[in-house]
């Protein structure tokens, strides 16, 4: 079976900002700590969600391209991983309340 190799690109600034890139694929996924900061989720974007313990993040694609969406899902199960929460569940719509995630443009 293969496996697709992922790198994580950081902001020193804010950790709530890695980047998880596949090297295999041109698939590019940005990361957001929901309890950190805001969230307005793009139109054009997929985005999944998932706890680990009582933390809540956001996946959502860069420039996604068909092929890679596929991909989507080992992406954020590999960061899981990383953050050493690998029974991270993922899920497909923001859990929180609507007037939590409300558009602030």
């Amino acid at each position: 079976m293969d496996y697709n190799v992922y790198l994580l690109a950081t902001d020193p600034q804010n950790p709530c900002r890695d980047v998880i890139h596949s090297r295999d694929t041109r698939l590019k996924v940005k990361v957001y700590c929901l309890d950190e900061e805001r969230f307005s989720p793009d139109d054009n974007e997929i985005q999944l969600y998932g706890y680990a313990e009582l933390k809540l993040y956001a996946f959502e694609t860069i420039n996604v391209a068909a092929e890679d969406a596929l991909d989507l899902v080992g992406a954020i199960q590999w960061y899981a991983n990383y953050i050493d929460f690998p029974q991270m569940e993922i899920l497909p719509e923001d859990p929180r309340p609507r007037a939590q995630y409300r558009d602030v443009k």
